[in-house]
């Protein structure tokens, strides 16, 4: 079984390499963030015309996720129960639903802006709540895991220069604390370092020939409880998906499972 993550930066625009993708790649159930699109604008005919159905949460914002699945999608969640606020609504950044003999959740962290924003203190609130809304599946016995866009860099070696990012959101240790809670609970980062890169990121900004100089990030993660990632036979980085005209800043995250 194949599963992955991917931050699409606007499903509308990335669509028809979306597509194509999906297709090529042979993958069971995808992850998507940052669909920035209306739950009603989502392409789920284009999607089902290639065999996959959706669940979707989504306001036509920023943010939105997505669960993509040609496995199966029941007992479908969307939002984070438990979740705080932020400008008096809960925006949509996770969805989680049962795809065949896994359970998965597809998350878009908060970004945290800047250390001294209330962003950066809703990002702290919002992984709290998600470590706690996630308890009973990852004591259970079914394959489990979140994977997404966690706008953190869990360690030094997951950004190309530490020192860039000095007094900056995604490397602090409020935030790397939270993830540590998070792999306390009983999950555990699949994906783990070194894969077939040295520096296998997942996000290079658009800016500043940040890919071609690899100046990039490994923020898109992929946490599962002992039963998924005791499945897991590989992992690794699309990073061709990240080249050429068109597309996404991130990079797709690919697990493979003996299922």
């Amino acid at each position: 079984m194949r599963i992955a993550t991917w931050n699409v930066n606007s499903i509308t625009a990335r669509l028809p390499r979306l597509l194509a993708w999906l297709e090529s790649s042979g993958t069971d159930v995808l992850c998507v963030q940052e669909t920035k699109c209306t739950a009603e604008q989502f392409p789920d005919g284009e999607l089902r015309e290639i065999g996959y159905e959706s669940a979707v949460n989504a306001d036509g914002r920023w943010n939105g996720v997505a669960l993509i699945s040609r496995v199966g999608l029941e007992d479908v969640v969307k939002g984070l129960p438990g979740g705080p606020e932020y400008g008096g609504v809960q925006e949509p950044r996770a969805v989680s639903a049962t795809c065949g003999p896994v359970r998965l959740w597809s998350v878009y962290v908060p970004n945290g802006r800047e250390v001294t924003h209330d962003h950066y203190t809703y990002k702290l609130n919002w992984l709290a709540a998600l470590n706690s809304a996630v308890g009973e599946d990852v004591s259970g016995t079914r394959p489990f895991a979140v994977l997404g866009d966690f706008n953190i860099a869990p360690a030094d070696e997951d950004v190309w220069d530490r020192s860039f990012f000095e007094g900056s959101t995604h490397v602090t240790e409020p935030e790397r604390a939270a993830l540590a809670a998070l792999r306390g609970s009983g999950l555990s980062d699949v994906v783990p370092r070194p894969l077939k890169y040295d520096h296998p990121f997942t996000y290079w900004d658009y800016r500043q020939l940040s890919f071609p100089k690899n100046r990039g990030m490994r923020i898109d993660l992929v946490y599962g409880n002992g039963p998924f990632a005791g499945a897991v036979k590989d992992g690794y980085v699309d990073r061709e998906e990240r080249k050429g005209k068109g597309a996404s800043d991130h990079a797709p995250v690919v697990v493979d499972l003996d299922i």
